[in-house]
C-alpha cells in the first residue's frame, strides 16, 4: 500500500513538464519561508506561534521541517507524496487556525500553496523526479 502511494502516476509528457515547473517553483517559494524560520531557530530565536497547542518550540520545529525539509524533498521529487502531507497540514493550520479571523487577502497566500500541494498530491511528482527513477 505504501509503495502504491509513493509510486508516481504516469502522465503525458507535457503534463510531466508542467508538474516539474509547479513542483520546483512552489517549493522554491516555500523554501524561502522555511529558511527564514530555520535561520532564526539556529540563531537562538525559538519564539513562534502555538496554533494547535504543541508548544512554541515544537510548532516551530515542525513548521521548519515542513517548509524547509519537505520543500527540498519536493524539489528533488523524492518521496514526494509523503513530503506533501506535512506541507498540506501546515497550510491547513495557517489557513484555518492562524488566519481564521482574517480577511481573504491574508488567507490567499496559504490557500495558493494548499491548492498546489493538493494538486501535486493527486498528480504525483511526474517523470522528472527521483521517485520516478526509484519506481521504474
Amino acid at each position: 500500500m505504501l509503495k502504491k502511494f509513493l509510486k508516481p502516476t504516469k502522465l503525458p509528457a507535457s503534463a510531466d513538464w508542467a508538474v516539474l515547473i509547479l513542483r520546483v517553483g512552489m517549493s522554491l517559494m516555500m523554501l524561502r519561508h522555511g529558511y527564514a524560520k530555520l535561520s532564526g531557530f539556529l540563531g537562538g530565536d525559538h519564539s513562534f506561534a502555538d496554533p494547535i497547542g504543541l508548544g512554541e518550540e515544537l510548532s516551530l520545529i515542525l513548521t521548519v521541517f515542513a517548509e524547509f525539509g519537505c520543500s527540498i524533498l519536493l524539489i528533488l521529487g523524492l518521496v514526494s507524496r509523503a513530503a506533501l502531507l506535512p506541507l498540506i497540514f501546515t497550510m491547513l493550520v495557517v489557513l484555518l487556525v492562524v488566519h481564521s479571523g482574517d480577511t481573504f487577502d491574508d488567507k490567499e497566500h496559504a490557500l495558493t500553496f494548499l491548492i498546489v500541494y493538493v494538486t501535486l498530491l493527486l498528480t504525483g511528482p511526474g517523470r522528472f523526479s527521483v521517485d520516478s527513477s526509484l519506481f521504474r
